[in-house]
């Protein structure tokens, strides 16, 4: 139960972060910020400091920070003129709107960056960890033919030394359709094995690869500050853009129709499936199956889809903000926001009709590891 305390405490810091970036900023730049507030609807608790009241509300479903003047149809009382959002310059819009998701990035990054630097890098070694049994037409591997077995060290292809697991994998891929003879380390003693190599067609260069059956054991090595800020740096990338692929496949008119389904009690794929606070928490819960690294990493996932759902150039998200402050920017005219309502309901309904699948299945079906 500690671990699905730590989810939501973490969940609701990553929208107060996501918030005080918004807040900081406008402060920076001379704005007003009347409200900063956790969840939304009536009320739980609040407090005022100077201009502005902070608090919790009753549906907990993301924060906002109220600045003066973001919409073009507020009245803005007359002391407030020259504080407000619309009369500040692109850049100061920019920054204010951005900071959010910046917010975001910069906790995933933190956060990758602490583990690589903590738990160092994952190196394959010649030791076997996994045998394929089967090939996808469900004929048995090369692998499970000749007998390899988890705990195996490959020390040679056909009598030729293999220091390193890349070199393995490297004569293995080069040798598709042929037999070969590993010489492998078993227990206290070494055993030859014969395999003949399937075939593998890589979908990228679409090349013919050997292909055997079976996945290395890693380990994991120290490195230095430089190496892991570099390695962040590459996972928020890679995370940013399998979020936009997740994304990409969610809207697909079938997917939307299965998660509608998911509301009646139909299955999902867990593909497709929106996971709430609550299915973190639940993950959250089974730590001890997971691992802490892994559910740290997992939390750094959650900052990163928070800041690239909120980075899309849709009103009335960041981003949707930032692409009306660029289009009066470069245009010289202002936007008439009632004309964005239209995009603004359905951007709301999306985002509504998600959480709600997401809980309504956390529920039903809890996710178990």
């Amino acid at each position: 139960m500690l671990g699905a305390f730590f989810s939501v405490a973490a969940i609701v810091l990553f929208v107060l972060a996501h918030e005080a970036g918004h807040f900081v900023a406008a402060k920076a730049t001379g704005m007003k910020v009347t409200e900063f507030f956790f969840g939304f609807g009536p009320r739980i608790w609040s407090f005022r400091r100077g201009e502005t009241e902070y608090g919790f509300k009753v549906i907990p479903l993301g924060g906002y920070v109220k600045i003066v003047g973001m919409s073009q149809l507020e009245e803005v009382p007359p002391e407030d003129i020259g504080r407000t959002y619309r009369e500040k310059e692109f850049w100061k819009k920019s920054v204010v709107v951005l900071s959010g998701v910046a917010m975001n990035f910069l906790i995933a990054y933190v956060m990758f960056f602490g583990l690589n630097l903590s738990q160092g890098m994952p190196v394959p070694t010649n030791e076997v960890a996994v045998v394929v049994e089967a090939l996808d037409d469900a004929r048995p591997s090369p692998a499970a033919l000749a007998g390899l077995r988890p705990g195996d060290v490959i020390v040679a292809v056909d009598g030729v030394p293999t220091e390193t697991w890349d070199e393995v994998a490297s004569t293995l891929a080069a040798r598709p359709g042929e037999t070969i003879t590993l010489t492998v380390r078993r227990d206290a003693s070494t055993v030859e094995l014969s395999a003949t190599l399937a075939e593998r067609r890589d979908p990228e260069t679409g090349t013919v690869r050997g292909f055997l059956g079976v996945g290395p054991t890693q380990v994991r090595e120290p490195i230095g500050v430089g190496t892991a800020a570099g390695i962040a740096g590459r996972q928020v990338w890679a995370s940013v853009g399998f979020t936009f692929q997740a994304l990409g496949n969610l809207i697909r008119p079938e997917n939307l129709t299965t998660l509608a389904g998911g509301l009646v009690g139909q299955d999902v794929p867990d593909e497709i499936r929106p996971v709430s606070p609550i299915g973190i928490a639940q993950i959250g819960a089974q730590t001890d199956q997971i691992g802490v690294a892994n559910f740290i990493g997992l939390l750094a996932s959650v900052n990163i889809i928070l800041g690239t759902l909120n980075v899309l150039p849709l009103y009335p998200l960041d981003g949707g903000h930032f692409a009306v402050a660029l289009y009066e920017k470069l245009t010289g005219r202002r936007v008439d926001i009632r004309k964005l309502a239209p995009i603004a309901a359905m951007v709301i309904a999306f985002v509504a009709f998600l959480g709600l699948v997401a809980i309504v299945l956390d529920i039903v079906n809890p996710i178990r590891l």
